[in-house]
């Protein structure tokens, strides 16, 4: 099976090669950068790197990128997507272990999970307060959804093919959401998705997003998880909550 990296990029020039040289050999077929017009020179180093680039001409946000990723990743033939940040927050080593669970028919989706224990979180360099919001929003999310999942705000992943051709996630935000957005669909249709533990790391060149944003996010999950039961319950029907061809 064909396993492709996928790294949605902005302004990640010190923390490509790093990123990069931690992925075990072999471990993927393929890795595809795509940069979401940022102003430093990560398109030129992920070039030299032997890296594919695709480049967005305007910022397209967090979720659009991720778009052209899944696009690039299934027209290349992609078996198996992992998504990886090339700002080292996510520990790479991962990413054959998150493919294989995939490989062996146990999980369509697979998540890394930072929250193990609130000390390491904390002690990682999660601020607190994302701490907390992430605690009550997961708490929330599997009560709505069903799922006993450890973490649904990570932003390290793999899908099988099969997800990403049934899921409906070019209609989901270009923000921050279209994280949870694309957990709620697969919810929706039954697929199956798990999580394993990742350390969670913190520091100046890693990405995150403030305060006002996670506020807007938390809000934008919970609108999600009211739309998510007004279709469960068959009050309104959402076609982004339908599968592009039928599922298994």
């Amino acid at each position: 099976m064909k396993t492709i990296v996928v790294m949605p990029a902005y302004n990640a020039e010190k923390t490509l090669e790093q990123t990069l040289a931690a992925i075990p050999a072999g471990s993927a077929d393929e890795i595809i950068l795509v940069d979401d017009a940022s102003r430093d020179n990560t398109a030129e180093l992920a070039r030299k790197l032997g890296l594919k680039v695709i480049v967005h001409e305007k910022n397209k946000g967090y979720g659009g990128n991720q778009k052209t990723c899944y696009r690039a990743a299934i027209d290349a033939g992609a078996d198996i997507v992992v998504m990886v940040h090339p700002d080292y927050q996510y520990d790479p080593r991962l990413v054959p272990v998150m493919a294989d669970l995939i490989k062996n028919d146990i999980c369509d989706i697979v998540l890394a999970n930072r929250i193990r224990t609130r000390g390491e979180a904390i002690a990682g360099g999660m601020p607190v307060y994302k701490y907390i919001f992430n605690r009550i929003l997961t708490v929330i999310e599997n009560l709505f959804l069903g799922l006993n999942l450890g973490e649904y705000h990570t932003g390290y992943r793999a899908y099988s093919r099969k997800t990403l051709e049934l899921i409906r996630w070019e209609l989901n935000s270009d923000d921050f959401v279209f994280d949870q957005e694309i957990l709620i669909q697969a919810a929706v249709l039954g697929l199956r998705i798990g999580d394993i533990p990742v350390p969670a790391k913190y520091f100046d060149d890693a990405s995150s997003i403030n305060f006002s944003r996670s506020v807007k996010y938390g809000l934008q999950t919970l609108y999600g998880l009211v739309r998510f039961t007004l279709h469960k319950i068959g009050i309104t029907r959402y076609e982004a909550f339908t599968a592009k061809k039928t599922a298994p």
